[in-house]
């Protein structure tokens, strides 16, 4: 069964599942299964959904919180109580968040209505949502309560916040059912504001910043947008928007432990669903359920912020090495000889620290190779009589000593 093949059966399969209690559970990649959370992709002309699994199950929303909090100020926007030119006060409240003072901007100090959205997009700055939300309701208090009456008007039946950010707060959650809901209705509520989740790039004062949604470069020319997230708790998350074709696919998926492993399974996701017909006939976002519970726990705090290896496919071993550039060489050699056997899916870039006697080198690593690939490059490099060795995932244990040469 290939691996095409597969994807779409799950994929099929999941669209007439009924949402269950959270779990973490195996999705198809190329290189082997992917931990991942719920996911679900809908059509956002007809709301039908095309593909789920778990998307009525309790999940921490992380800084997808903040599509809320752009919802809310493009309502102020369209409705003329605030325009892009308009100031917001970075207050001493809004700087004593978690991550704060990114942009530079001093207590007092103000950035644009239009400036503050675009960084909500660039660098997800929390800081700049509690600004935003101060600016709109008074106190981000005020501002969470405006946040849930919206929720509750769009339907996000099982969605509750607290901030405007989504840093932690056992609280603040909602579910991939309702995550959809609330793209769905972004892209029908305001199209003129749509092109703010494809920023890259902003400048304030004089320093430019990039940044961005990254499955928008990885899906081009149809990703649009439109945010990630990421806590412990809940890992590596997105909300994701494709135009292709003239048809709009909004797409929810959580849980993954891993940013690339993440975009890399919403372009397989979105690539599946757009061969898939809408006739009127499939089940709408809004008609599935959501169900109690409590959201699953993604990456412990032991493991959380910690060196992982996290990936399904094998991986090619070229060596330890004095420093950071002279591993990044042996990479790029690494991945150039791959392509010169004919390997068309390249690896992954993992430049390993490695310390013994106080002394740190860097193991250079191409990862995430499917089996054939990461043997082929160890062949060629031992019939040249040089260092090559094939590793396994379960091979990447701290502190890592076996990579120490």
């Amino acid at each position: 069964m290939t691996v095409r093949f597969a994807l779409c059966l799950a994929l099929l399969l999941a669209a007439f599942a009924g949402p269950a209690a959270a779990q973490i559970g195996p999705v198809s990649s190329p290189t082997g299964p992917v931990l991942a959370g719920p996911y679900l992709v809908v059509d956002a002309a007809t709301g039908e959904t095309l593909a789920q699994r778990d998307a009525g199950a309790s999940w921490y929303p992380a800084s997808l919180t903040k599509l809320m909090t752009m919802y809310i100020v493009f309502e102020e926007l369209k409705a003329g109580r605030l325009r892009p030119g308009d100031p917001v006060t970075m207050s001493k409240t809004a700087l004593s968040v978690e991550y704060a003072g990114y942009l530079g901007v001093a207590a007092g100090g103000t950035v644009t209505v239009d400036t503050a959205l675009t960084a909500l997009v660039v660098r997800s700055l929390n800081d700049v949502a509690t600004a935003l939300g101060e600016r709109v309701s008074g106190s981000e208090a005020a501002f969470a309560q405006r946040m849930n009456d919206t929720a509750k008007r769009l339907g996000m039946t099982a969605t509750h916040f607290v901030n405007a950010h989504g840093l932690p707060n056992p609280a603040q959650v909602t579910t991939a059912r309702d995550l959809a809901v609330l793209g769905v209705a972004l892209a029908k509520d305001f199209p003129q504001y749509y092109g703010y989740f494809h920023a890259d790039q902003l400048d304030v004062g004089a320093r430019h910043i990039k940044g961005g949604v990254k499955f928008v470069e990885l899906y081009s020319p149809y990703g649009e947008g439109l945010k990630t997230g990421f806590i412990c708790a809940s890992g590596f998350n997105i909300v994701g928007s494709a135009l292709r074709d003239g048809r709009r696919l909004i797409a929810v998926a959580l849980g993954f432990r891993r940013a690339d492993l993440r975009d890399e399974f919403l372009v397989r996701l979105f690539d599946e669903a757009f061969t898939l017909k809408t006739a009127g006939s499939r089940p709408k976002v809004w008609q599935m359920h959501n169900v109690a519970g409590t959201p699953a726990n993604v990456l412990g705090q032991g493991e959380c912020g910690m060196i992982r290896y996290d990936m399904p496919g094998d991986a090619a071993w070229l060596g330890t090495h004095a420093n950071w550039p002279t591993a990044r060489r042996v990479y790029d050699t690494g991945q150039a000889d791959l392509a010169s056997l004919g390997v068309t899916r390249l690896g992954k870039e993992y430049i390993l620290p490695v310390t013994a006697n106080k002394v740190t080198k860097q193991a250079a690593i191409i990862a995430d190779l499917e089996p054939d690939a990461a043997q082929k490059l160890c062949a060629a490099y031992k019939a040249r009589k040089q260092f090559c060795e094939v590793k396994k995932p379960t091979d990447f244990a701290a502190p890592f000593g076996a990579f120490w040469r």
